[in-house]
């Protein structure tokens, strides 16, 4: 029978203290002793305080797999946080806990309805578990050059043509912030009896503010994997992954984190997960409220330097932007006359700012609790900065003329799986005379970040023309391995 415990106790943490306190003598995992062999090269900048806390699964410590002690307790309180029936820590990233939710629901030859911007997470659980996605396209902002939300009408029609899918999986929010009417979208595909599989790797704070979107379960989704790491207090790899029972078969859900998961999991990461979630019970109302305070007072300013502009509510009500994140600062750098990878190497280079990430047009900034006043403003002075510095260097008009003049190729007719073109028999062709054959790995430009092509669909003459138009325009190729894509890997 485990003890009462309240928000506010961290009962993995602290049997993890009581065993170091305890001094026992280690005949056990890792080969270090609790610092003891670890050179002082490493040991010296952890400290041996926090290496003494890297431990092995043991009967005081509990099992990440068959949970009956303090990982449980950490777990349950996390379900009680975030209103799920049940909550499971994942130490390798949300990468682990979407290969689990797609092998919890589906199998080799199901359908799965994913958004055509997946991230390669969601393709790689699709080849692990044999499953033959069906890609919904989501709405595309061509000023901004970014992939929003699929609509509520995208997902009725996929449904529709594909009455005998497994399930459906949206990502929401998206990695800049922009959430669809997931709520819709929930009782759209529950009409069908169905689950809600929801990406929610940039959503782990969403339920401490009412400025924020819906989290996925306060929607009304059937399972969805966080990022706890990404902008709450846990470290790197560290989420988490919440389910409601009732079309999640959780027994199963079990099994299959077991899979993906290491037997050998890190308890400092695990230990961070459980005061993660205490952080945010006892204060994450507060945290989450300054960091949008933060955020809008940024983004104000920001839109004040001339050449800058830094999206926000005025998208609202545009296709597929039903809700937003404030604190994804989106800056577009395009009226400087610079490309957003141009603008991330100077601001690190010249101002020692370093940026999530960058696009041909964007740079994304994260404001999280770790953030205050001072961050903002050097962020603030950095972009006056290079505004002031920087302007007419890169030539848009190819983009420009491409974007308003042409639509995306057909969708590439899908012959096998993912799984069955990863792991047949496979060559490298030229690209320009691969019409015809069945790719073998993903082809995917930025932006808008959404696959061109994906294993196991067939190559079109429109789909090679199409992408030698991107190439011209300096769009970035991201997935196949010969990255000029003068070849390509197909199905022999």
């Amino acid at each position: 029978m485990l003890p009462d415990y309240t928000q506010n106790d961290t009962p993995l943490l602290a049997a993890i203290n009581n065993y170091v306190i305890s001094k026992t003598i280690p005949f056990h995992t890792p080969g270090h002793k609790q610092g003891k062999g670890m050179h002082s090269r490493l040991e010296n900048i952890l400290g041996r305080d926090t290496v003494a806390r890297d431990l092995a699964m043991m009967p005081d410590l509990d099992d990440l797999h068959e949970p009956h002690g303090c990982i449980k307790a950490a777990q349950d309180l996390a379900a009680e946080l975030y209103g799920a029936d049940h909550s499971f820590f994942v130490v390798n990233g949300t990468t682990g806990g979407i290969y689990a939710m797609i092998l919890a629901i589906a199998g080799p030859r199901d359908k799965i309805i994913i958004p055509r911007n997946a991230h390669r997470s969601i393709i790689g659980g699709v080849i692990l578990s044999g499953a033959v996605p069906v890609f919904m396209n989501p709405e595309i902002d061509f000023d901004l050059g970014l992939a929003m939300g699929v609509t509520p009408a995208t997902v009725t029609q996929a449904l529709d043509q594909h009455p005998d899918a497994k399930g459906v999986l949206i990502i929401n929010p998206t990695y800049y912030g922009v959430a669809t009417d997931l709520r819709s979208i929930v009782d759209i595909v529950h009409q069908r009896n169905i689950p809600v599989v929801v990406d929610e790797a940039h959503g782990p704070h969403l339920h401490f503010s009412g400025r924020l979107p819906l989290q996925a379960l306060d929607a009304g989704a059937d399972i969805c994997a966080q990022s706890t790491h990404k902008i709450i207090g846990a470290m790197t790899q560290c989420s988490m992954v919440h389910c409601r029972e009732g079309r999640i078969n959780v027994p199963r859900l079990k099994a299959m984190l077991q899979l993906v998961q290491s037997t050998s999991p890190n308890y400092i990461l695990m230990a961070s997960l459980d005061v993660a979630r205490m952080q945010m019970a006892v204060e994450g109302r507060q945290l989450i409220g300054r960091a949008v305070e933060l955020s809008d007072w940024l983004r104000g300013e920001i839109n004040k330097i001339p050449g800058l502009y830094c999206f926000g509510e005025e998208r609202l009500g545009k296709p597929g932007v039903y809700g937003l994140d404030p604190t994804k600062v989106t800056v577009t750098v395009k009226g400087l006359g610079l490309k957003g990878a141009e603008a991330e190497r100077i601001l690190r280079q010249e101002y020692n700012v370093q940026a999530e990430l960058s696009d041909i047009y964007n740079v994304l900034f994260l404001i999280t609790i770790g953030d205050g006043e001072e961050e903002a403003r050097a962020l603030l002075a950095a972009l006056s900065q290079l505004a002031l510095n920087h302007s007419g260097k890169s030539d848009f008009s190819t983009v420009h003329e491409f974007y308003s003049s042409a639509g995306y190729p057909a969708t590439p007719e899908q012959v096998l799986s993912p799984r069955q073109a990863l792991f047949g028999r496979t060559k490298k062709v030229p690209f320009e005379q691969a019409a015809g054959r069945i790719c073998a790995e993903i082809i995917t430009f930025y932006p808008p970040g959404i696959p061109l092509l994906c294993p196991g669909e067939r190559i079109s003459e429109d789909v090679i023309e199409y992408c030698g138009r991107l190439q011209e325009a300096g769009l970035h190729i991201s997935g196949p391995e010969d990255y000029l894509l003068k070849t390509v890997k197909v199905v022999e």
